[in-house]
């Protein structure tokens, strides 16, 4: 049986996280608070128009961000793997109440066949929905999970450079 893809997935997640719009907005910006939850080292802060190079130490993985929109509180709009295979992936913070806020995160624009458009997205969404449970965990309970760095533990790397 041959299935064919009729338009590209994109990867999307959402949480409801208890805290303001601004704060949840903050977070990602923020690579102060940003690498409690997600990455472990930043460039610096979000900023339009400027390149952040996030990495992922554990794993011995990074990706520079091309920061496009950013509208506090509210909206973030970045492209990253811009040397592999760039996309986009979009922020929407929606104010509940004044002390909820609903993420959503939308990555967009993978390329290649069928198979590995799915396996992006797949992955993407699965990664996307990590990060927003540390983060919730991180903001709402000041507590850090270290889901990112637990989901692959076969390649973690350890301080020498070798695989634990």
């Amino acid at each position: 049986m041959e299935l064919f893809l009729t338009s590209i997935p994109a990867a999307r997640a959402g949480m409801l996280i208890r805290k303001p719009a601004d704060e949840v907005y903050e977070a990602f910006v923020n690579p102060a608070i940003t690498t409690q939850f997600w990455f472990s080292k930043s460039s610096g802060r979000l900023e339009v128009g400027k390149f952040i190079r996030w990495d992922w130490e554990m794993y011995g993985v990074s990706t520079m961000v091309d920061v496009k929109e950013l509208e506090p509180g509210k909206h973030i709009l970045v492209e990253w793997d811009m040397d592999k295979n760039p996309t986009a992936v979009e922020w929407t913070f929606t104010l509940r109440t004044p002390d909820t806020t609903f993420v959503s995160i939308t990555n967009s624009g993978f390329n290649g066949d069928g198979d590995r458009v799915v396996e992006q997205a797949m992955g993407s969404a699965a990664g996307f929905g990590l990060v927003l449970a540390g983060l919730k965990a991180y903001l709402e309970h000041g507590i850090r999970l270290n889901l990112v760095e637990d989901r692959f533990p076969d390649q973690l790397i350890n301080r020498s450079g070798t695989m634990r």
